[in-house]
This record gives structure tokens, sequence and C-alpha cells, in this order.
């Protein structure tokens, strides 16, 4: 356990003010290459080389039958799930580097954590309006031309507009606090931590396992997850968005900065 010094204490008994928010988010975008650009970048290289596989069935299936199927066979796509785990690593540096700078000038640990939620909130909102044009493009035209779905997948990739931004931003927003209550966890605990964390993450999978088996519920999940549906198992996701995005502040509210 941590002992606060009387600035920090008197300074987390004041409440948070934009302001300092604010401060927390810039310092976020300081190096926007690793957090904005460089996601841009390989996705856009992924995007290439798909449409590169796409030309190449669209011209060598000969049939429309053919063509037809080829194309809902595209509509299963996941070369766009890159980015959303991509947002696990952005969240593990964004707690993992900054958290031992923004300490050191005095920025207490409420001030930074909910300032780095509200950066991972305004993230999520601009890659999910990102893939949300993306996915009205690829609809226009026709599958870039070719049929591909790489934006419009039966994943997450259907729906109106507004429907498919709700979607993406679900997703970005259970990645980003997934990765930073990891982060929150190495930060207080190091490699003990994380260690006890995925033996402990192992052990309730199995058991899971154990109970759904023993209790022959294996056609009841089927069932549900067929009944739910792409867009209910994501809206679901937020349940354990908010689970792991409360663990981390309070896992990281006693944590130690360390060099």
């Amino acid at each position: 356990m941590t002992t606060l010094t009387v600035g920090e204490a008197a300074a987390s008994a004041r409440p948070a003010t934009p302001n300092r928010f604010l401060a927390i988010i810039r310092l976020h975008f300081v190096s926007p290459m690793t957090t904005i650009f460089l996601p841009w970048m390989i996705l856009g290289f992924i995007f290439l080389v798909n449409l590169a596989i796409w030309a190449i069935i669209f011209t060598s299936v000969g049939s429309e039958s053919d063509r037809a199927s080829a194309q809902e066979g595209l509509s299963w796509s996941g070369a766009s799930f890159y980015i959303f785990v991509y947002m696990t690593f952005v969240a593990i540096q964004a707690i993992n580097l900054t958290f031992p700078f923004a300490q050191g000038y005095g920025v207490t640990r409420r001030d930074f954590y909910l300032g780095t939620s509200v950066y991972f909130v305004v993230l999520s909102a601009m890659f999910a309006a990102g893939l949300t044009v993306l996915s009205l493009i690829e609809d226009a035209t026709g599958g870039w031309g070719f049929g591909g779905h790489m934006f419009t997948s039966v994943y997450f990739g259907v729906g109106d507009w507004y429907v498919r931004f709700v979607l993406f931003f679900a997703i970005f927003a259970f990645f980003l606090f997934l990765g930073a209550a990891f982060a929150a966890v190495y930060v207080r605990w190091r490699a003990n931590g994380m260690i006890a964390l995925w033996a402990a993450i192992t052990l309730l999978i199995v058991a899971a396992i154990a109970l759904i088996t023993f209790a022959d519920a294996w056609p009841a999940v089927g069932t549900w997850f067929a009944e739910t549906g792409a867009n209910g198992i994501i809206l679901w996701s937020l349940v354990p968005t908010a689970v792991a995005a409360i663990t981390g502040f309070f896992i990281l509210r006693r944590a130690t900065p360390r060099s």
C-alpha cells in the first residue's frame, strides 16, 4: 500500500475539472503516430491486400452464381479485426508509459484515470466514425467494385449508419478498457500480478467449460448466441467493458509509479 502525500491527498479531495481532463487527454495525444496514424496506415495496407484478393476472385470466377457465392463468403471477412485488437496495446501503452510521467508532475491517480477514460471514449468515437464512413462507402461502391466486405462484415457492418457507429464504438471501448485493466495490474503488481491474473483467467475459463459440459448446457449456449446475434453480443460486451473500467480504476489508485 502506498502513502499519499499531503498535497496529493488534498488534490484528490477536490473535484476534477475539465481543464485537468483536457491536460491528460493532450498528454496522451502528444505522440499521435502510434495511436492514430499507424493504425490507419496498417489498416490501409490490409485493405490494399484484400482489394487485390477481391480482384483476383472477381476476375477468376466466371458464372454469376459462383461470383455471388464468392461474394457471400467474403461477407464473413475478419480483415478489420486488427484495428480493434491494436487498441489493447494503445491502452497498455497509455497506462504503462504515461502514468509514471503524469505522477511526476503531481497529477492524482483519480484525475489520471478519469482523464484517460475520457481519452479512450474520444478515441473510440474517432475510430468508430472512420469505420462507419468506410462501411458506407463500401456499400455505395458495391464492395469497392468487387463485392468485397471488410467494413461491412456480418459481425458488425449491417444496419443503419448509427447502428454501425454504436457497434464500432462498443468494440473499440471494450478493447481499450480491457487493455487498461491489464496495464493497471502490471503497473501495480508487475510480473507477479500478470502471472496471477492469467492463472485466474485460465481457471475461470476451465471452470466455465466444465460447468457447461456437466450441465449439458452447450445447446442452450449455442441457442443464446444464435438468438442474440452479432449485434446483440457486441452490445453485451458493454458489461465487461464497464467492469474492466471500474476494476482498472480501483487497481491503479493504489499503484506506485516505477521507472
